[in-house]
């Protein structure tokens, strides 16, 4: 299967989905995604966002959950859309479903929490015990400025055995793992629309010249009135490995 790295996917998905099998360092691949208009909006200044992508972006997504081992978001998504996480709108199996939840605020009514064969994992702080339906996975992680670092989040999930990571939301968090160089890709799926306003689809660390900017080696692909820009990150990639769980 191609979770395993050992089958092609037939045209035109081979072209599109191909380099996710091979651009990892450490035998996976980590892949942000990040749908936005053409303004670079990722949401309306009232934090409504469903949706700025279309049919063909919305299926270029569930492709990608389809592919991968785990998908990933933020507290902050999964409190605000409380998104299911599964592989709707294609045919392909469903993902383990992650939430990075340091301060275990996530309900147990979420739904990316129901039991429907699927993997389901909470990560959390060290010494938090958050109240988890039966046969959700808790991995806690040691906390660093108030939260947890990218890089052991990566390795975390390596060691629960994922090697194909899709973080997919919100924008603060694939923002968080591009800029520790956690990222292999980085899909950006621009709708043609304007919003005017509103949070950014990546917010990084101020710079002061051009040739300070991040620059990498980027394909481009039609989804319908969409494009995605397919960004490999993999040379700048500076995190990874296993790490032991926190017992």
């Amino acid at each position: 299967m191609f979770r395993s790295g050992n089958k092609r996917l037939p045209a035109p998905w081979q072209d599109l989905f191909g380099p996710l099998q091979t651009s990892g360092k450490d035998g996976g691949a980590v892949v942000g995604q990040i749908g936005q208009s053409l303004d670079g909006r990722v949401a309306t200044l009232a934090g409504h966002s469903h949706y700025i992508n279309g049919a063909d972006g919305l299926a270029h997504l569930h492709r990608l959950r389809a592919l991968v081992d785990a998908v990933v978001v933020g507290i902050g998504t999964a409190l605000a859309d409380d998104p299911q996480l599964t592989v709707r709108r294609v045919t392909g199996p469903h993902p383990a479903r992650v939430v990075i939840d340091p301060g275990g605020k996530l309900p147990r009514s979420a739904r990316m929490l129901a039991d429907d064969g699927t993997r389901r994992v909470v990560i959390t702080a060290e010494g938090r015990r958050p109240d988890l339906p039966h046969g959700v996975e808790m991995l806690p992680l040691k906390l660093t400025d108030g939260s947890i670092p990218p890089d052991a989040i990566v390795a975390g999930l390596r060691g629960l055995g994922f090697r194909r990571i899709l973080i997919e939301g919100g924008a603060n968090t694939v923002s968080r793992f591009l800029s520790a160089g956690c990222l292999d890709r980085l899909h950006i799926v621009v709708a043609p629309v304007v919003i005017g306003s509103g949070p950014a689809g990546l917010s990084l660390a101020p710079i002061a010249t051009m040739d300070q900017a991040l620059r990498f080696p980027v394909r481009t692909h039609n989804l319908g009135p969409e494009v995605l820009f397919d960004c490999d990150l993999s040379a700048q990639r500076a995190c990874g490995g296993d790490a032991k769980k926190s017992t």
